[in-house]
Formats: structure tokens, C-alpha cells, sequence
């Protein structure tokens, strides 16, 4: 059966044909359909459904999708020799805080945008602004402000991902299990918020590790929530499905691990289940967790 979105497309190709016959190939003493002129388009007032880099890191891809490993992997024990190498560095620049903007912002290069962010609500509310939703000059002033002192580029006042998710790490800092979404027990527990892209490790209520910012899983293979257990690390870990590097991969479910990427977490899609980290983020996390540990994950990433 054709699905109605294709027979309405159809119908559409064939009313552009006849449109744009001559008049000489109607039939005989028919009058000339009248075309009628189309309307102006309407003023926008909404953002841009497609948002674009800011700005293309330095010798990575414009959009950064690391995969991970789907399935669990074979469990072996790593030799002194392997573990004693370290994984590679991550080119300069890799993690820089590239916003994700309008992409006829990105052509103009704007250095203060009119269009309405992702986030406009969210940002207002977080800058003690009027919230309404709507960007105005003070808006963006205020909004740019923030961006030039968390170095996010570019710096155009424009309500997006990366802005947000920067004001979710900096409120956090402080005391990241506020709300108390992460169970305090006696031992230790690796924290993962879906919610706001934050992990942090805590002992009892104390913050031990983070909070950092992460990439959990995208829509259709979201990080499974719950109580899990880091059951195998391998810091030198390459996904037998993709071949890809894994650095500092702690499992903690299935194929579900905790492990580095090489390239910006702030994508507009989110990993394959793992939770990616920077690469000095996983580092400084393998020395905090061991096998047997617990790890709680609770929320949703947003767009899932």
C-alpha cells in the first residue's frame, strides 16, 4: 500500500507539471489555469530546527560520533605489559566547547544572534533574565557574557546545547547531589544523571570524583538505568565491532562501559549506550573505581 505521505507527494509533482505545461498543450479551447502567486513566507519566530557547529574544532570532523561497543565484550585478563601503556593523547583542541548554532548564523558568523535557542527558557531562567522565551538584545548580551567567560565558541549569545549543558556542570560543582537523585550508601557509588550529562563518583555523601560532563545513549540505545556493577576494565580497549579505541573502558552493564573519546561530547546525538568521557575525565576515573564497585543511572538525555 502507498503510504499517504508519498501519494501526497505524487499528487503535488503531477499539479507542478500541469502547472508549467504551455498553454498550447491544454486542451482544445480551454482557458490558461491561473497561477497563483505564492505567499510571503511568514516572519520566523521559532529556532532553526537544524543546528550546526559554531565552529569546526581544529583537525576533527564537524560532528563527532564515537561508536561503542554494542554487545559485551570477552572478558580476559589484561597483562602487567598492557596495562603498563598508557592510551594516546587527544589532538589539541579536541574538547573545546563548540556551541551548536543556526546554520545561517554559522555562514554570517553573527556576533549576536536573534534566534531563538534550544534552551531560551532554560538560559534565561539560569541568568536571572526576564523569561519569555523570546531572544532579545539583553539577552543576547547576557548570554554571550557567559559564553566568553566558559570560553564556548563561538561566543554569539545563542541559546544552545553546549551554553546549557555548561550552566548544568557549573551549578553542580558545588554539590552535584543536591536533589539527592543518587543513592548514598556506605561504599561507593559512580553516579550517573542522564538528566543533565553529569557522572561523578561519591563515597557515603561524599564527592570523591566530578562532577565532570559525559555523553550517554542516544535515542532507540539509551545507558540502561538502574543499579549496575563494574564488572571488567581494560584500559586499552578497542570495540571488536567497530575497531574503534576505547580508553580507560570500565564496564559496568552488558556492553554499557564508562570510557574516553577522542573528540568533543557535545554532539547532537548521544553515544551508543556507553558513558564517553574526556580523556583526562576517564583517566582520573579509573584510579577512583575498581571492579565490584556500583553504578546508579537515572533520568533521560534530553532528545530521547
Amino acid at each position: 500500500m502507498i503510504s499517504r505521505r508519498i501519494a501526497s507527494r505524487a499528487v503535488a509533482v503531477l499539479l507542478a507539471i500541469v502547472t508549467a505545461l504551455p498553454a498550447g498543450t491544454l486542451a482544445a479551447g480551454a482557458a490558461p489555469a491561473r497561477v497563483a502567486r505564492p505567499a510571503p513566507p511568514a516572519p520566523r519566530t521559532e529556532p532553526e530546527p537544524d543546528l550546526v557547529p559554531g565552529v569546526a574544532p581544529v583537525g576533527q570532523p564537524a560532528q563527532i560520533d564515537t561508536p561503542d561497543q554494542v554487545l559485551a565484550p570477552d572478558v580476559y585478563v589484561p597483562t602487567p605489559r598492557e596495562d603498563r601503556i598508557e592510551p594516546g593523547q587527544a589532538a589539541a583542541g579536541a574538547y573545546d566547547l563548540i556551541e551548536y548554532v543556526p546554520l545561517s548564523d554559522a555562514v554570517a558568523r553573527v556576533s549576536c544572534s536573534k534566534q531563538i535557542g534550544p534552551y531560551q527558557r532554560q538560559v534565561e531562567r539560569w541568568l536571572g533574565l526576564r523569561v519569555d522565551g523570546k531572544q532579545s538584545a539583553a539577552d543576547c548580551r547576557a548570554v554571550r557574557a557567559f559564553q566568553l567567560k566558559y570560553e564556548i565558541k563561538p561566543a554569539s549569545g545563542f541559546a544552545g546545547p553546549v551554553t546549557w549543558a555548561t550552566m548544568m556542570l557549573v551549578s553542580a560543582r558545588k554539590d552535584p547531589n543536591a536533589d539527592r537523585k543518587c543513592p548514598v550508601r556506605s561504599y561507593t557509588v559512580a553516579c550517573v544523571d542522564l538528566d543533565r550529562q553529569l557522572t561523578w563518583v561519591q563515597r557515603g555523601s561524599r564527592v570523591v570524583f566530578g562532577p565532570v560532563p559525559m555523553r550517554s545513549g542516544r535515542a532507540g540505545h539509551v545507558t540502561r538505568k538502574g543499579w549496575h556493577t563494574v564488572y571488567w576494565r581494560h584500559k586499552n580497549h578497542v570495540s571488536t565491532l567497530y575497531h574503534q579505541p576505547m580508553p580507560y573502558a570500565q564496564f559496568f552493564d552488558g556492553g554499557e562501559a564508562f570510557h574516553a573519546v577522542y573528540g568533543t561530547l557535545y554532539t547532537t546525538v548521544g553515544s551508543w549506550g556507553c558513558v564517553n568521557l574526556r580523556l583526562g575525565d576517564a583517566k582520573t576515573l579509573w584510579g577512583v573505581l575498581k571492579k565490584g564497585d556500583h553504578v546508579y543511572v537515572w533520568g533521560r538525555r534530553p532528545g530521547t
